[in-house]
C-alpha cells in the first residue's frame, strides 16, 4: 500500500469568483458558484481505490 502521507489544508481564491476556498492537498470547490479545479491540480496523487477505508473489500 503506499503512503500518500497526512492531509494538508490548502487556500486559493476561486478562479470564477473570488471567493476564498480551503482545500484539501491543492483540491478546491465552491460552494458559492460552483467552480471545481481539475483532480490532477492536487498537491499528491488521489489514493487508490483499495486504499479507500470504505473499500467493500477491506471490510
Amino acid at each position: 500500500m503506499a503512503h500518500h502521507g497526512a492531509l494538508q489544508i490548502t487556500e486559493t481564491d476561486c478562479e470564477r469568483c473570488g471567493t476564498r476556498l480551503s482545500g484539501l492537498n491543492g483540491r478546491y470547490a465552491c460552494g458559492v458558484c460552483g467552480w471545481t479545479n481539475p483532480w490532477n491540480d492536487g498537491h499528491r496523487d488521489l489514493p487508490s481505490a483499495e486504499e479507500d477505508p470504505d473499500h467493500p473489500r477491506r471490510r
